[in-house]
């Protein structure tokens, strides 16, 4: 017996459950939609299963690595510290995967209906989900996209075993003697970084004139003075051509100075960026528009041009951030619930976990100028705080962007030990309309990292006790 395809009807679809996917679900469903949402992965997209979670998983076993090896100033010394990469693996799978089923709990404890196949607009309302066994239809009210990105391929570097995307990077089976890394973003550069504090013996080859763009010269100073440390080398200016895969590693072939150089490793890692899931979606069946990147135009409520359907994430204009993504899946689904919720980027931080680490949020210094700000730059050094001393870790300073005519903060950078962590009180100063004198009231725990945020604001208002 042949059973039809009868169409199963839904408020909200959800292509996508990564974190922006998931959590636009889960938002959508507390607010009394009707949800299904589907990915033909596993829940959690690139960014709990191969992205943000392992990536820094894989760090912090190349820091407890680091630290393994001993600190002579400290009266720390050790010998033969070895790594069972296979265990840390391990390690790093298990904290994936308690990730990935935390949330399958959560969007079922939401009552979200969870599919796993490939989706394909047939309409503005209507779209098929097929998988290995079957295709059903799904007329839905409104649909939220939320599909990613995926690395850039490089037509002279084809991935494969030994020219590795970052996915490949981070399942390696042992620790490479040698990597080459083909682009020094914020991808390339930590997992660089964590590969050196295990030992890798690392080159990373990079086209722009500085590494990790986005971030200022003095904050990446700081993490090209920390690779030197370890040993690695940095490329900057320098054009990838080629590579030649041998029986045990690779010969990567790049061009710097107007001269062509060769280097060999285990294996290279390309990281040149991600373009967005927007291919074989059937978007223009729906009439969605997207622009020459392939990317989905969407307006401050994540709407795009079909007004029931809307995109977030990768596949819109702006940073590939996971929080971005679980930012404007959240405004998505309440602006489905007729809220007046509507995006603003200006209190996003974005952050490289590097060494020292790196954060920002607001504007930069030049950012507010060129913006007709008239600002004033409050600098505080790491090396002036009882913490930082004590941790043994003094590289670095938070910068504070205040208003010169009535003190509000309207920017940070943190470069330093915990920049991660210490980014969110910048960022909330900024989403609360908060001044320099507010944070320097605010008494801070001492010995504590968050003091120098306390610290920084001081000097904006011209009284530093701990600085001259």
């Amino acid at each position: 017996m042949v059973v039809g395809d009868f169409p199963i009807e839904v408020d909200t679809l959800v292509v996508g459950a990564g974190p922006g996917g998931y959590v636009a679900a889960i938002r959508a469903a507390q607010l009394g939609q009707k949800v299904t949402i589907v990915d033909k992965g596993p829940l959690g997209g690139v960014c709990l299963n191969v992205g943000c979670i392992p990536s820094k998983a894989l760090i912090e076993v190349g820091h407890k690595a680091e630290a393994a090896n001993g600190h002579d100033e400290l009266g720390i010394t050790a010998e033969n510290v070895s790594i069972d990469f296979s265990k840390a693996q391990e390690w790093k799978g298990k904290v994936v995967d308690k990730l990935t089923s935390g949330v399958e709990g959560l969007l079922k404890g939401n009552k979200v209906d969870i599919l796993n196949g490939e989706v394909y607009f047939v309409d503005q309302h209507t779209a098929k989900v097929m998988d290995e066994k079957q295709s059903q239809t799904y007329k839905f009210n409104n649909c939220i996209i939320a599909t990613g990105s995926s690395p850039v391929e490089i037509p002279s570097f084809k991935f494969s075993d030994r020219v590795l995307d970052s996915t490949g990077a981070l399942n390696l089976k042992e620790i490479p003697k040698k990597l080459v890394v083909i682009g020094a973003g914020y991808v390339g550069t930590e997992l660089g970084t964590a590969y050196a504090n295990l030992g890798s013996e690392v080159t990373f080859i990079e086209g722009a004139k500085d590494i990790l763009g986005g971030f200022e010269k003095q904050m990446t100073q700081l993490v090209k003075k920390g690779l030197k440390k370890k040993g690695a080398t940095v490329v900057t200016g320098a054009t990838a051509k080629g590579v030649e895969e041998t029986k045990d590693g690779v010969k990567v072939t790049y061009e710097a100075k107007d001269k062509e150089e060769t280097v060999e490793a285990d294996y290279v890692l390309v990281t040149v960026g991600r373009k967005p899931n927007t291919e074989e979606l059937g978007l223009e069946q729906a009439g969605i528009e997207v622009d020459e990147k392939g990317l989905i135009k969407v307006d401050k409520q994540c709407r795009t041009n079909a007004d029931n359907i809307y995109a977030i994430g990768d596949i819109v204009p702006g940073l590939p951030l996971a929080h971005k993504a679980s930012y404007e899946g959240k405004v998505a689904a309440e602006a489905i619930s007729a809220h007046k919720s509507e995006v603003d980027y200006l209190a996003i931080p974005s952050v490289a976990f590097t060494d020292p680490e790196l954060a920002s949020v607001g504007y930069t210094e030049k950012e507010a100028k060129e913006a007709g700000y008239d600002v004033k730059s409050s600098k505080f050094p790491f090396a002036a705080n009882g913490r930082a001393l004590s941790l043994n870790s003094t590289d670095g300073f938070l910068k504070l962007i205040t208003r010169k005519e009535d003190g509000l903060v309207i920017g940070g950078q943190v470069a330093g030990p915990n920049a991660s962590d210490m980014i969110a009180e910048i960022g909330l100063a900024i989403e609360a309309g908060m001044t320099a004198e507010d944070i320097a009231l605010t008494i801070h725990a001492h010995p504590t990292l968050g003091e120098i945020t306390m610290e920084a604001a001081e000097v904006a208002l011209g009284t530093p006790v701990h600085m001259m």
